[in-house]
């Protein structure tokens, strides 16, 4: 799949110029798509170059932490392939100066770059991952997001072919929760935004927050969710959570979007802040799910008999009284089951999805103090776990854990293969984390790249 190398001038305040870059956007979006078929299976339908087997290496975008180690956000690389002499120890850690509260990251289409952002100062760092795996480098800093947009908090970073597609939490106006998406081209140039919608759309309106991104391309259907602004996540939680006007300061809806178009055609409610977005991987299905944090449910996104589509709360995560908090979801490769963390309660739940409109839990574990992110291997054997979820509402003391850690599924149970301690190596929170593989016979490994198609 070709990257396409065109420069565009500012676009959000130039109609002609906007409408080129929609153009782009479009022919991007209606190129053949790869199979789907992934070292993870929560990534973009138009990532190429996939591992196939054995990751190598899982990249985790952690935290710095003021007195610990440097004190300064970074990529640390650990070896996690079984037949190596580094196995579960962490190889290489590139630190990006400063502490601007560092989240999510995402491939670009190629998979050679790896795009990191940070919430706080809506610095992006755009990493070569694909030299080698082992040792990432930084290579380009990206500063003008907010400058381009108005927008603050990138936090998705989804590729496109050729462009990356990344949603934000925030604003520089007023540190609210009202926000938008913005595409760069894979060199890391502006390329077009688009704000959240505020209009009534299909009967309700719009509250302008964003967080997560999934892309149906079959359907032409893009899904984005919705958190809270820069004054709630840049708060310390007790003091959030006993504030009655901030937390009614969170996102209660999704938006279903014209995928090629960019172009908002119906808003649901979902009230208590839907995060994460996951299509079914199982090319037979063509439904998405995600969980509320505030109020603990899982939601299906699926056409009904008439062929619209509706949102619809389908399972109950926890106890919500109780504000388990689900934080991360990561889901089969078949599209049958679901893992969900919580992170109040510091458990991993597995959810039975062979009927997506009624999920059972069939399994639970206390997998830490504390837990943030879930992501799976392609054949759902193993199991990686981090702790941070942000830095003002991590837990304190004690039961402020910050570890990353590998489970192997059996199927009946989960089973602690090792553990990172985050502090005691003096790197920081461990957040957001993304797998790779070495190059073909460069390391001792089963791993296989797959090529473009």
């Amino acid at each position: 799949m070709p990257t396409l190398l065109l420069r565009f001038p500012p676009v959000c305040l130039v109609p002609v110029a906007r409408l080129a870059a929609l153009a782009v956007v479009l022919l991007a979006l209606s190129l053949p798509t790869p199979a789907l078929r992934a070292d993870e299976t929560c990534n973009s339908p138009y990532l190429n170059k996939l591992i196939q087997g054995q990751e190598d290496y899982l990249h985790v975008w952690t935290l710095g932490v003021e007195g610990l180690g440097d004190g300064s956000d970074k990529l640390v690389t650990v070896d996690v392939n079984p037949a190596s002499a580094h196995y579960g120890k962490v190889v290489d850690s590139v630190s990006v100066g400063g502490r601007g509260e560092a989240h999510h990251m995402g491939f670009s289409d190629d998979r050679q770059y790896l795009w990191a952002g940070r919430l706080h100062d809506s610095r992006i760092f755009i990493f070569d991952i694909g030299s080698n795996p082992a040792h990432p480098r930084l290579l380009k800093v990206v500063d003008d997001l907010t400058r381009r947009t108005g927008y603050a908090g990138p936090h998705t970073f989804y590729a496109l072919p050729g462009r990356m597609l990344i949603g934000a939490l925030s604003n520089s106006k007023d540190g609210g929760g009202a926000t938008g998406l913005a595409v760069y081209n894979n060199r890391g140039d502006f390329v077009a935004a688009y704000p959240m919608p505020v209009a009534t759309i299909g009967g309700v309106r719009g509250d302008g927050y964003g967080y997560d991104i999934g892309i149906n391309p079959r359907k032409n259907v893009m899904l984005t969710s919705s958190f809270t602004g820069l004054n709630n996540y840049m708060a310390e939680l007790a003091t959030l959570v006993n504030d009655k006007a901030a937390m009614q300061r969170f996102g209660n809806t999704l938006v279903l979007w014209d995928a090629k178009t960019m172009t908002a055609k119906k808003i649901f409610k979902t009230p208590g802040a839907p995060l994460e977005l996951r299509w079914s991987p199982n090319g037979a299905d063509d439904w998405a799910i995600t969980a509320t944090a505030l109020t603990s449910q899982l939601w299906l996104i699926k056409q009904d008999a008439l062929g619209e589509w509706q949102s619809t709360a389908v399972a109950k995560i926890g106890d919500p009284a109780k504000l388990p908090l689900p934080v991360d979801i990561s889901i089969a490769a078949d599209g049958k089951s679901l893992w969900v963390n919580t992170f109040m309660d510091g458990k991993t739940r597995l959810f039975d999805l062979s009927n997506p409109q009624a999920p059972r839990q069939v399994y639970e574990k206390v997998t830490g103090k504390q837990v943030n992110m879930i992501s799976q291997s392609w054949d759902g054997k193993r199991i990686y776990v981090s702790s941070s979820l942000l830095a003002h509402w991590d837990k304190k003391g004690a039961d402020n854990e910050q570890f990353l850690k590998l489970f192997w599924w059996d199927g009946k149970q989960l089973h602690e293969q090792w553990k990172i301690d985050f502090y005691k190596e003096k790197l920081g929170r461990a957040h957001h984390m993304k797998m790779s593989a070495a190059a073909p016979g460069s390391a001792p490994s089963s791993t296989v790249l797959l090529g473009a198609r």
